[in-house]
């Protein structure tokens, strides 16, 4: 195979006038406009107004650049998609170290805001695999940042920044070696404890009933009905399951369940097995009914097309309308992903159950993949999401709609989850909406060590800081 740099060079000549066509545009920008990046997609779950504020178009950053299989490293642009990442590495047997869920999440959007998947308990947060980042700054500069030179605070500071400090435009990551196939096995628990026990053992040992476990995640669909997925590359199946028609995937995991044989996708089907039906939030929009599912183009069952959807609902407020005047109560999004500690996850779904009352809650294990300490100065490696090394977290994630009750405060349920999390000392990613103070956003996401950045990188407050763009939702 060639390497990156025989069979790439008229993709990084056109990268290079890119950059330089972008930072022209982004100095002619008004100083005093918001930056808007012109986007076809996202999976920000923080919706705005509308508005006609010049738009930056990083279009010509959304390509693989190259894939270099001997090193095994690949060049994206920022604004690459999963779903392209994902078709230009397997043809070469390999994949990024974490996948996000949904196809259309960016590179650079995993990297700024936070991704994570099943390969989490070994391989971390997808920013843990990028080895270098160009990032076109708040001051209106390109600077590579990498762990070793001049801009290692941006490299470290950049992960859960959110756009705030600059937008990355190329990163080199690490690639990891599949198989053609992954194995499912799908274990079933009767309570939290006995689950969150279990995915300690598991994640330890990244083995179970003498099989070798590459994934690990879970379901809970209820206190008492518990699932923890483990998939395990092979090099052949007996059968692949389709969960891209008529099937759904989430609903295949109890019937599979057991001391049989389990389950094989392709590792295709495999990393996107969740897109397919938004984990389950099609149903939303009528999939869980076998006759409207045979009538929906396979095409369009992906999750880019779903949330589209969730946007026009929310800028007509169809929804909310339809149920005021069909008398039904109002209902609270509530739309979020937590870490919490494995040691606490049981205490954590034990809330949830009793004051959210939301299933399914989909459950991920996470363990920063970072060995080395922190650099000198720095109390945690990746700052702005300051996560314990060596300690085993899961995520949570639930999304869906719960019915308010007259007299409940605004945002009742989010508020009720986010004191939860920071009780049980936890995380909240910051991709939907968040409703923290400004003094205790500030202590729970590093506000000393993010205003550093700030200064640095962007002196003249050209973009949002964090705590404007994710709980003022400006």
């Amino acid at each position: 195979m060639r390497s990156i740099r025989q069979s790439s060079q008229r993709d990084f000549a056109d990268h290079v006038e890119a950059v330089q066509r972008l930072r022209r545009d982004y100095a002619r920008l008004p100083a005093d406009a918001p930056v808007r990046l012109a986007k076809p997609t996202s999976n920000l779950f923080r919706f705005r107004d509308p508005s006609d504020a010049p738009r930056l178009d990083v279009s010509a950053f959304s390509s693989v650049l190259a894939v270099d299989p001997v090193e095994r490293v690949a060049e994206v642009g920022g604004m690459t998609t999963y779903e392209d990442l994902v078709a230009a590495t397997l043809p070469h047997g390999l994949m990024p170290l974490v996948v996000p869920q949904l196809r259309t999440i960016t590179v650079g959007g995993a990297v700024t805001g936070l991704g994570i998947e099943s390969s989490s308990f070994r391989n971390g947060l997808p920013h843990e695999s990028v080895q270098e980042i160009e990032i076109l700054t708040g001051a209106g500069d390109v600077v590579t940042a990498r762990p070793d030179n001049e801009h290692s605070e941006l490299f470290y500071g950049f992960p859960n920044s959110y756009g705030t400090l600059g937008y990355s435009l190329r990163l080199r990551i690490e690639l990891e070696p599949v198989k053609p196939y992954v194995h499912l096995r799908h274990l079933r628990f009767g309570g939290a404890d006995e689950a969150m026990g279990a995915f300690a053992r598991i994640c330890a040992d990244a083995e179970h009933a003498g099989e070798r476990v590459d994934f690990v995640d879970g379901v809970a669909f209820g206190p008492g009905e518990l699932y923890i997925t483990l998939g395990s590359f092979v090099d052949h199946a007996p059968w692949v399951g389709d969960y891209t028609g008529a099937d759904i995937y989430y609903r295949s995991i109890p019937r599979y369940a057991g001391p049989g044989p389990g389950d094989y996708l392709t590792v295709h089907d495999y990393l996107w097995r969740w897109d397919t039906d938004w984990f389950w939030c099609s149903g939303a929009f009528g999939l869980g009914n076998t006759a409207v599912r045979r009538l929906w183009p396979r095409a369009l069952k992906r999750s880019d097309v779903y949330r589209r959807l969730v946007a026009l609902d929310r800028r007509t407020d169809f929804s909310r309308l339809l149920a005021h005047y069909r008398g039904r109560p109002q209902q609270e999004p509530v739309i979020q992903d937590v870490e919490v500690g494995v040691e606490r996850g049981a205490e954590f779904l034990d809330f949830f159950h009793a004051e959210i009352g939301m299933s399914p809650v989909w459950m991920c294990p996470l363990r920063l993949r970072e060995s080395a300490a922190p650099a000198a100065g720095r109390s945690h490696v990746w700052p702005l999401y300051p996560l314990e090394r060596e300690r085993l977290y899961v995520n949570f994630g639930f999304w869906g709609m719960v019915p308010m009750r007259p007299g409940q405060r605004r945002a009742h349920h989010n508020r009720a989850v986010e004191e939860e999390v920071s009780k049980l000392g936890g995380h909240k990613s910051l991709y939907s909406d968040a409703f923290y103070s400004e003094e205790e956003f500030w202590r729970l996401y590093n506000g000393e060590g993010y205003s550093g950045l700030k200064r640095a990188y962007d002196p003249d407050g050209r973009l949002l800081d964090l705590y404007a763009k994710c709980v003022g939702n400006r």
